[in-house]
């Protein structure tokens, strides 16, 4: 397996490319409320990721037809934007990439429409909660598998249950590369397998379920839903591991 150290340059240029993601990603929390359709949001996203020199990372790539992610209530990733208008009480998660001037950005919020059940506050807090906790744990030096093993048990305390089959992932000068970092423990030893080391880049991106994280891949073959059939949540961040420690590059200031 080989994962790529950025030099503090390179660091520097995906930085850039995640603060457009994230100020979209805070534009879209003021706007989404019931009345606005998916189509609506994946156009405002495309143009802001455009209109700051970039490029929308996901339109086209592996032949996705849109600029944005957008999944609704069950599904849980991967969902394309269409004429659906949201609704009081839906949960929605965006998830966009750019790219400027090759190097890539990549992060993904969940949003309540409107007033929302405590259950589907639970939902989306384990997600944004499950994301800090494994950036605040990650130190240089420890295995990715130590880092998934402690995501899942976060997950589970707060009784809800990680998307199986889909993970985290390397990025850079590629939207995806070495390595994967799910949110669960594959295998039994979590001292298995390669370790964080200054300079590697990558995204952190807990997916959660609630009762079975087993995925069902939609007709559309993109939507992710979970066997369960119930609401999911999603939220993510893009990280380098700067002077030992996870470093978010997906924020809006440095």
């Amino acid at each position: 397996m080989a994962i790529s150290l950025k030099r503090p340059a390179e660091i520097e240029n995906m930085r850039a490319a995640n603060m457009i993601v994230a100020r979209t990603l805070d534009y879209i929390s003021t706007i989404i409320k019931p009345g606005i359709s998916l189509l609506e949001i994946d156009k405002i996203c495309e143009d802001m990721i455009r209109s700051a020199g970039a490029k929308p990372a996901f339109k086209g790539l592996y032949g996705f037809p849109n600029a944005a992610c957008i999944s609704v209530n069950e599904v849980v990733i991967h969902g394309i934007p269409n004429e659906y208008v949201l609704k009081k009480g839906d949960i929605v998660s965006v998830d966009i990439g750019s790219n400027l001037n090759g190097y890539f950005g990549d992060s993904a919020r969940t949003f309540g429409v409107g007033e929302i059940s405590k259950q589907d506050k639970a939902l989306i807090d384990c997600s944004k909660d499950s994301l800090y906790f494994a950036i605040d744990f990650i130190e240089a030096g420890m295995h990715f598998k130590e880092v998934c093993y402690e995501i899942e048990k976060f997950i589970l305390a707060r009784g809800f249950v990680p998307l199986r089959g889909f993970c985290g992932h390397g990025i850079g000068k590629r939207p995806h590369e070495e390595p994967e970092v799910p949110n669960y423990l594959e295998g039994n030893n979590p001292k298995a397998g390669p370790k964080i080391k200054n300079g590697m880049t990558f995204c952190i991106e807990p997916m959660i379920c609630q009762k079975d994280g087993t995925p069902i891949i939609g007709a559309d073959k993109w939507k992710v839903t979970s066997k369960d059939g119930l609401r999911t949540s999603h939220y993510e961040h893009c990280v380098a591991i700067v002077n030992g420690k996870a470093e978010i590059l997906s924020k809006s200031e440095i």
